[in-house]
């Protein structure tokens, strides 16, 4: 299998097999060279993992998706290693546990996303996980649509539950609906019982938005780049504002100030400041996010709350605190 780099989701699936004890496997690395610029994918041979011990459990890979790989984060982490294992949502079946492990047993199907510090690449055939990185997998659902959507699921559930409290009759505005993350996003936000409101970025995604079944409240079509996405919430909530806004991003400057590259149908700032309603929640995606004085006081007066969503939430405090949740 060839691998190209900061794509994803793809989906790496392979056949069971009856797997031999002690036998050598490969697994997929990058190296990152001095420069930081490249990044070099290679296989290692790897042994064949010992008996699992403690809370650690042993997996069969069934699929494993690849999502972009977030060197910054490394970096950041100061996560020094020659190789970083490749793929880290996965999919299997347990093939051992170790004696602490209290949720699973062999021949459990399961899903679940490797740390950040994982010594095994999901990309390959066996790995050693923590329990607590993995959950039992539904029965109707597929190997690679459960590796291939827990990412983007435990993303969307925490912005909707954890950080919005997202309840019934709530209305939401969740921005590029299309997108993997907006599809899950929107579909939680209808079980819950929440009006829906979405923007698309194409008349394509456009189309995909409006099929779907509950329909979705309204679908803004940003595309042009004439639609004021704060004036159709408005007019959507009869000028209350819209309680919940998950953004995909968004612009801090204004057009003039701002590199055309950097805009891509962003709204602005203002434009989520001004279409929230009082008490509602803002959930950003916007790492480096600067709000000015007034942009604060007009939260305030609000009653609103701003929370940010770290696609490594949980890994990272993880990491952070030396041990494992």
């Amino acid at each position: 299998m060839w691998l190209l780099s900061q794509i994803g989701p793809l989906h790496y699936a392979k056949q069971r097999n009856h797997l031999e004890r002690d036998v050598t496997m490969k697994g997929l690395y990058f190296q990152q060279s001095s420069t930081d610029e490249e990044i070099t994918f290679v296989f290692q041979e790897k042994e064949d993992l010992p008996v699992t011990e403690d809370n650690f459990v042993k997996l069969q890979v069934k699929a494993c998706a690849l999502s972009q790989i977030n060197t910054k984060l490394l970096a950041e982490m100061k996560m020094k290693k020659d190789l970083f294992p490749v793929g880290r949502e996965i999919a299997g079946i347990v093939l051992d546990v170790g004696s602490k492990v209290s949720f699973f047993q062999p021949d459990d199907e399961v899903v679940g996303i490797l740390p950040l510090d994982s010594e095994d690449p999901g990309l390959c055939e066996v790995v050693r996980v923590h329990e607590h990185y993995l959950v039992h997998k539904p029965e109707k659902v597929t190997w690679t649509e459960a590796a291939g959507s827990i990412r983007d699921g435990v993303r969307a559930y925490t912005a909707l539950h954890y950080l919005s409290h997202l309840s019934h009759g709530k209305s939401v505005l969740i921005m590029d609906g299309a997108s993997a993350f907006g599809t899950i996003a929107i579909q939680l936000a209808h079980h819950r019982g929440a009006k829906v409101i979405s923007t698309a970025c194409s008349l394509e995604d456009k189309q995909c938005l409006e099929r779907f079944r509950p329909p979705i409240a309204r679908v803004i079509d940003v595309s042009n780049g004439k639609v004021h996405v704060a004036e159709s919430c408005l007019e959507e909530t009869g000028g209350l504002g819209v309680d919940i806004v998950l953004d995909a991003g968004v612009r801090l400057y204004s057009k003039d100030d701002e590199p055309a590259v950097n805009l891509q149908l962003l709204p602005h700032k203002h434009d989520i400041i001004t279409l929230l309603g009082v008490g509602g929640h803002w959930v950003t995606t916007e790492e480096n996010l600067q709000l000015d004085p007034p942009d604060s006081h007009c939260l305030f007066l609000k009653g609103a709350t701003l929370a940010f969503l770290n696609d490594e939430v949980w890994n990272l405090s993880n990491v952070q605190q030396g041990k494992y949740l």
